[in-house]
């Protein structure tokens, strides 16, 4: 399976592919199956289950391939600007 999701919606494609298949094939079959949604298929970091994997390893039976987006902004220093005043303020 391979998943993709924006800020609206998550997509999901089944994918069937031979054992020694590729994350970069299956997501190739993806494609096709979704011609029309706006995914970044080519420049898009991917993973499995939340951990990063290259476009050449060989997923197992089962995994779900993860197409990821970019985060606006940086959380950590999301954070640290957020407790920077409050921090200041306790003192």
């Amino acid at each position: 399976m391979v998943a993709y999701g924006d800020s609206s919606r998550q997509y999901l494609w089944r994918v069937a592919l031979p054992a020694e298949a590729t994350i970069a094939e299956a997501i190739e079959v993806a494609r096709r199956q979704a011609p029309d949604v706006d995914v970044p298929w080519d420049s898009a970091p991917v993973g499995i289950f939340g951990e990063p994997r290259s476009r050449a390893d060989v997923p197992a039976d089962g995994d779900r391939i993860e197409l990821y987006r970019p985060l606006p902004d940086d959380p950590r220093a999301r954070r640290r600007a957020q407790s920077a005043p409050r921090s200041k303020a306790s003192k």
